[in-house]
C-alpha cells in the first residue's frame, strides 16, 4: 500500500477574474476562486435547494498562469487537479496566526482544464510525461454523427 495521497479534482465556475501576483523572484503566480455547488430537492417541502462550496486554487506553473491570464474569466467553467496544501500565516492587525486551506497546481501531476462555453475545450497539464503541454484540440463540431462512418 502506497504511504499517502494528496491529490485534489475539482470541477466549477471561477467567482472573479483570475488574480495574478508577481512574487519576489520575479515569476507570476495565479490566484483563483472557485466555486462548486450541490443541487438537491428538499424532501419535505419540495423546494429546490442550493449549496456552494468556495476553494482557493493557487497555480505556481509559468505556463499555466500565461494561459490563465489570457483565457480565464469570472464565470468560466474549469477542471483542475492539485494537491492540498494549508499554510500559516500572521494577521498584521491582530498579530494571531491564520491558516489557508488551497488547492495548489505546482510541479508534477498538476492539471487545469478549460470546460463549456466559449472555450474550446483545450487543456493544460503538467505531469510527467507532458511538462507545460498545452493541448490545442480543434473545435469540437456539434455535428459529430456526420464524422462516424455507419
Amino acid at each position: 500500500m502506497a504511504g499517502s495521497l494528496n491529490k485534489v479534482l475539482l470541477i466549477g465556475r471561477l467567482g472573479a477574474d483570475p488574480e495574478i501576483k508577481q512574487m519576489v523572484n520575479g515569476k507570476s503566480v495565479a490566484r483563483l476562486s472557485l466555486a462548486t455547488s450541490q443541487t438537491w430537492k428538499d424532501k419535505n417541502t419540495g423546494e429546490k435547494k442550493e449549496k456552494t462550496e468556495w476553494h482557493r486554487v493557487v497555480v505556481f506553473n509559468e505556463g499555466l498562469v500565461n494561459v490563465i491570464q489570457q483565457y480565464l474569466k469570472k464565470g468560466a467553467q474549469i477542471y483542475v487537479e492539485g494537491q492540498l496544501t494549508t499554510r500559516k500565516w500572521k494577521d498584521e492587525q491582530s498579530g494571531q496566526d491564520k491558516y489557508s486551506t488551497e488547492i495548489v497546481l505546482q510541479g508534477y501531476n498538476s492539471t487545469l482544464t478549460m470546460l463549456g462555453g466559449g472555450n474550446t475545450g483545450g487543456g493544460i497539464q503538467n505531469d510527467t510525461t507532458q511538462q507545460n503541454n498545452i493541448e490545442d484540440s480543434p473545435q469540437m463540431s456539434n455535428d459529430m454523427d456526420d464524422e462516424i462512418p455507419f
